[in-house]
């Protein structure tokens, strides 16, 4: 159920942005890509549980688990950048408004977008390459739902200090330094909110920003929580769950806020809906013509 609610809504908000031209801005294009990100991250996670827990097979193979692993952290190393070039967005948006179009062009938007990816790729290379070269013996026993960095280093019996630096730097550069980037431009967005005199203007933009702030929060501290959190023991139920909090209720809820709060959003639905009407009560009146110029031959 959760993964069939994250493709029906983040696909439906991608199509919407896509065909509606009013939503061909640069905010739009963040979230279309947001929704795209959050499709893969579903995939990636979801469908194996599904086949897990229909059939009873827990196992998975060795390359499917680096390959698994390998795609996870790609997508979930892009988010966290993307989350940080959307809030810069809406910094330049609300504190700089007038040379928004001139920041926020499409060429730097696409580019942005790229090197979200490539870092994302590029991490995901360096992770997957230094796990590959860890030894794993015994039982080969994951505590854990996907294949992830952290339970694949505590089922390791080599040498994992190298691997574990890794991921405490990669953790401040791709995590922390994004949060606090993120931080930093909320701290210049509410301090201009507070300037607006209009009440109703300001609390229009302040519920814009508030609900990206909170997704942006609940997926950083949990990430990073997850990655620098309990390695071994009885306390790494907690990463499981904080897995739970970012890789799967993330993806949930950015369509619901980011979209279905939005006005712009939530019109260009309601006439993407009316056309769908008009085009299968054009179809159905069709077929229903067809059907009497048949039955009309027929009784000639």
């Amino acid at each position: 159920m959760a993964y069939i609610m994250v493709l029906i809504a983040n696909l439906s908000v991608f199509s919407i942005i896509q065909v509606d031209r009013q939503l061909h801005t640069p905010m739009y294009f963040f979230l279309s890509s947001l929704s795209i990100l959050d499709v893969c991250y579903s995939t990636i996670i979801l469908p194996a549980m599904v086949v897990n827990a229909i059939t009873g097979n827990r196992r998975i193979s060795y390359s499917g688990c680096f390959i698994q692993l390998y795609f996870f952290i790609c997508v979930g190393g892009t988010e966290c950048l993307l989350l940080a070039a959307m809030a810069y967005d809406r910094y330049v948006a609300i504190c700089n408004p007038l040379h928004y179009p001139v920041i926020m062009n499409r060429r730097f938007c696409l580019g942005f977008v790229a090197g979200c990816w490539i870092a994302g790729l590029l991490n995901a290379i360096f992770h997957t390459l230094m796990t590959l070269n860890l030894t794993f013996c015994g039982d080969h026993h994951i505590r854990h739902f996907f294949c992830d960095v952290l339970p694949m280093l505590e089922a390791a019996c080599s040498n994992i200090q190298s691997s574990q630096v890794l991921l405490h730097v990669v953790t401040i550069f791709l995590g922390m330094s994004p949060f606090l980037l993120v931080m930093n431009s909320y701290i210049h967005i509410i301090s201009t909110i507070l300037k607006i005199r209009s009440l109703e203007r300001r609390q229009k933009v302040f519920s814009t920003c508030s609900s990206h702030l909170i997704v942006v929060t609940i997926f950083y501290i949990t990430a990073m929580f997850n990655y620098n959190g309990p390695s071994s023991g009885d306390s790494f139920i907690i990463v499981q769950v904080s897995s739970v909090l970012y890789g799967i209720l993330s993806p949930m809820l950015n369509p619901m806020i980011y979209s279905l709060r939005n006005q712009e959003v939530r019109k260009a639905f309601k006439k993407a809906m009316t056309r769908t009407q008009i085009v299968i009560r054009t179809i159905r009146l069709y077929n229903l013509n067809l059907k009497n110029v048949k039955l009309h031959a027929l009784i000639s």
